[in-house]
């Protein structure tokens, strides 16, 4: 008996893997990972001591999650809890929303350059993509004439994601671009989600948030960054409930809820929060004056500091045709591992991603090992 071909779903269509996963997961065990965005500090105390003290019974937790976490997360985003949505990390919140609020023919506005889980994740809901250019003048910020122009032209949008500080570019946003997009979605009657997962990662004044100019959108977040804890996979929405209360719905029949051994933990960090997010930027300061002084010494390129995250996008010297051929080569040869910028959209083609993330003696030597590829020498 011949055995049937599997066939997966057409909404699958030419969707792979991430290539960040491609490179990092096939990378030699002697290469330096500095592909993953992956915080390298150790878990806080707090937090180890939370799960060191579970509970005997091993519980499912309710949907909705912990109140006393869902508490935390209102006061630290001055919020009610009723506008807490706890998820499994801020991609379980964004494919949440996506799924209850977006049908086939609908339009996701996202970031090009742009975190690449957006446009997949909406693919995968049957809806259609759309992107909009950030600012590269000015270290790729949010540009809110680009992204406004873009939401006029497209009739069909039903949701616009922004993402600041940037994931690939560290690129930031100001008070008056997030009042200008948020007065133009409001007027369009779409869902605005604003990914902070990075906004307690910066270099300078704190980062505004979507919440300190408008609460009519949705604000994503997680541990998994400024909390140095992405293992527990612990996140949240916050919003107006009428845009939450599907999703909760979908999350809930997904995967019933965030594990409750990480819950306690995350809060046990948000409680700390104060303590915790101030030696998250010591650790983040530590590595850029490593991979700044390296990237200085190795390629004689100057950077300043981005706006947050721990993200180098590089410029690719010239004479590189094929990004994806120069990252695999530098990986297995020159054993340290970056990722093609064009990962996040057409706009990153002239780039490689480079996670800072790392320890720092790490990233010293990852620039060293990366100075002959990029001279063309290796």
């Amino acid at each position: 008996m011949t055995a049937p071909s599997p066939r997966p779903a057409r909404r699958l269509g030419e969707i792979r893997p991430s290539p960040i996963r491609v490179l990092s997961e096939g990378a030699p065990t002697d290469a330096i990972p500095l592909g993953l965005g992956e915080p390298t500090w150790e878990l806080p105390a707090t937090a180890r001591a939370a799960l060191a003290d579970l509970p005997a019974v091993c519980a499912y937790g309710p949907n909705a999650g912990l109140t006393e976490l869902r508490a935390a997360i209102a006061d630290f985003h001055a919020a009610q809890p009723a506008e807490v949505m706890i998820t499994c990390g801020s991609q379980g919140a964004l494919f949440s929303l996506f799924l209850a609020w977006l049908e086939p023919g609908d339009v996701v506005l996202a970031p090009d350059p742009g975190f690449p889980a957006y446009p997949v994740l909406a693919r995968l809901t049957g809806a259609e993509v759309r992107t909009y250019s950030l600012d590269a003048a000015r270290g790729f910020a949010l540009d809110p004439a680009a992204l406004v122009a873009t939401l006029h032209q497209t009739p069909k949008a039903k949701i616009v994601v922004i993402n600041h500080p940037s994931n690939p570019t560290g690129g930031g946003a100001d008070r008056e671009a997030l009042t200008v997009v948020a007065e133009a979605c409001a007027a369009a009657g779409v869902l605005l989600i604003s990914d902070e997962v990075y906004r307690d990662l910066y270099f300078g004044p704190r980062p505004p948030s979507l919440r300190d100019v408008w609460n009519g959108g949705v604000v994503l977040s997680s541990v998994s960054k400024g909390w140095g804890a992405p293992g527990l996979r612990v996140g949240w929405a916050v919003g107006p409930e009428a845009w939450l209360a599907p999703a909760r719905t979908v999350h809930a029949f997904a995967v019933t809820a965030a594990a409750l051994p990480s819950q306690y933990a995350a809060l046990a960090l948000l409680r700390a929060s104060d303590s915790v997010l101030a030696a998250a930027r010591l650790e983040l300061i530590r590595r850029w004056d490593a991979v700044s002084s390296a990237a200085l010494q190795h390629l004689g390129i100057p950077f300043d500091p981005p706006a947050g995250a721990f993200y180098l996008w590089l410029p690719l010297p010239p004479g590189v045709q094929d990004p994806m051929a120069f990252c695999l080569r530098l990986r297995d040869e020159g054993k340290v591992v970056v990722v093609p910028g064009a990962t996040f959209g057409p706009a990153g083609a002239g780039h490689v991603r480079l996670s800072f993330a790392a320890q720092p003696g790490d990233l010293i030597e990852g620039l060293r090992r990366l100075a002959p590829y990029w001279r063309g020498q290796g």
